[in-house]
């Protein structure tokens, strides 16, 4: 039995390993080609007819912000067509109705169409808003967004290349400094658009469209098999099928679109319940289709790393109930010290998640201290969410089907004496919340059985375990009141 946990303790902590050495392989490519800037091969002599569909679901703070910001996009009226697909059952309907009768007041083309089914959630109100629509090319906006006056210009240039099916700019974050739970989401979601979306497009890897704020063509969304709505990431889907027929993705990390972030812990859970679930399905979806693809080695490996990431999460879970049995053992052999090959597999891990962080904030912000002040809790969090998100891959593996869960968005905004939040009703903490609080608590027995017996060099690394799932827990608790 001893032998048996050593050996599945060790086999875990390698696979975590893997991973972390593949967020090391795309810091190389993002240090390798940070300066290769995508750039359009010429401009267009006559700009093209675009639409922009505007998804939503009962979102009655955020719904006129949204439609304000699309109305100071720069470009020609009469080359632009925004649809407002609403499939709200609150008062959002009347106010996004209200709001584009006021833009086509002003001249805007506008058409507001609102649905009762719900039939494929955001998948299926873009499906339909598709058949109808205008525009060759066609840009989308979640409602959090705040859309800037130059992002469809500072994009569109790039399909003058006709081999290019999307371009994707970067997410900005409208409440970044709200609360120290902003701060963490921000500086996990820079990573994943300065480093991630740079190594993997300018190394000529697949990269995703980010479900908002991009322009697609619309005969690559046709040419891919449209938008499907068999994964809760239809985003993430139609950007592997696009690609694997062979177009091009270009991202833009200069054209920003700011966006309100998640401000409490349950809102920011369903939402990485969301994505890990999905990408699980896609994954379940696709995998095979990738591995017979013609295509070269890296970018098939680089593909099956960037479908299974969220799988990580099932091993950190795993570790983490596995480091209590795993200290007992030790002090039960005779040679404990042979076992300090995972001093060195933690090590690199943590090595180069820092450096992975460290290296993003410093690209934007320029304010290294900031980001070593918060890069301890950004680690202890994505930790804390391990079983929220390991529950999601294991759902999307085995295929328990559930709707598509709106992220609640607050309206917030930033004034002088402070931030502005508007409420909705919290839902009830589910089994998930106290399975946190109680590995949190079995993380603190093991970091006193570490003390007792002397097992200093584990305790940081526990400290990290026993942060992350009782902040996450008890944040979920009290955010419900």
């Amino acid at each position: 039995m001893e032998v048996a946990i050593i050996a599945l303790y060790m086999m875990v902590l390698s696979i975590l390993g893997l991973y972390g050495f593949h967020r090391g392989m795309l810091l190389y490519l993002y240090w390798r080609h940070r300066k290769d800037t995508p750039k359009p091969p010429q401009k267009f002599d006559e700009l093209p007819h675009v639409t922009i569909q505007l998804p939503m679901y009962n979102e009655m703070y955020v719904a006129e912000r949204l439609l304000d910001g699309v109305a100071t996009i720069e470009y020609p009226l009469d080359k632009l067509e925004i649809q407002v697909l609403d499939d709200s059952t609150d008062e959002t309907t009347e106010i996004a109705r209200a709001k584009s009768e006021q833009l086509r007041e002003r001249g805007f083309d506008v058409t507001f169409r609102h649905r009762t089914n719900r039939h494929g959630f955001k998948a299926g109100a873009l499906e339909e808003g598709l058949a109808e629509a205008k525009g060759d090319f066609v840009m989308v906006f979640d409602a959090d967004f705040v859309p800037t006056p130059s992002i469809l210009m500072d994009l569109i240039h790039h399909f003058t290349n006709p081999k290019v099916g999307m371009v994707q700019a970067r997410w900005g974050h409208l409440n970044r400094e709200y609360s120290l739970l902003t701060r963490v989401q921000s500086m996990m979601l820079d990573g994943h658009f300065v480093i991630e979306h740079i190594a993997r497009n300018r190394s000529g890897r697949f990269f995703n469209f980010n479900g908002t704020a991009g322009i697609w063509r619309r005969s690559t969304i046709v040419d891919a098999g449209g938008w499907e709505h068999d994964t809760l990431t239809e985003d993430m889907d139609l950007s592997f099928r696009a690609q694997l027929r062979g177009w091009e993705f270009v991202y833009v990390p200069t054209a920003l679109a700011p966006a309100e972030i998640p401000c409490e812990m349950n809102s920011f859970k369903g939402q990485q319940f969301r994505w890990a679930k999905g990408s699980a399905q896609t994954t379940k979806k696709l995998i095979w289709t990738v591995i017979k693809a013609d295509l070269p080695l890296k970018v098939k490996v680089e593909c099956l790393f960037h479908l299974t990431n969220n799988f990580a999460y099932l091993f950190l879970v795993l570790l983490a109930a596995l480091q209590l049995p795993n200290m007992l053992m030790r002090q039960q052999m005779d040679s404990p010290e042979l076992l300090l090959l995972d001093v060195p597999l933690f090590f690199t891990t943590c090595v180069s998640i820092i450096i992975f962080y460290l290296t993003t904030h410093q690209a934007l912000y320029g304010d290294l201290k900031s980001a070593v002040k918060r890069l301890p809790l950004m680690m202890a969090v994505s930790i804390g969410l391990s079983i929220n998100n390991a529950r999601a891959v294991l759902e999307g593996l085995v295929g328990v089907q559930s709707e598509f869960v709106r992220t609640p968005k607050h309206g917030v905004r930033e004034q002088q004496d402070g931030w502005i939040t508007k409420r909705y009703k919290a839902s009830a903490a589910n089994l998930g919340t106290w399975v946190e609080i109680g590995f949190g608590l079995y993380i603190v027995a093991t970091i006193l059985l570490a003390m007792v017996t002397g097992s200093w060099v584990s305790v940081p690394f526990l400290v990290l375990f026993m942060v992350g799932f009782l902040y996450v827990g008890t944040l979920s608790l009290y955010q419900l009141r």
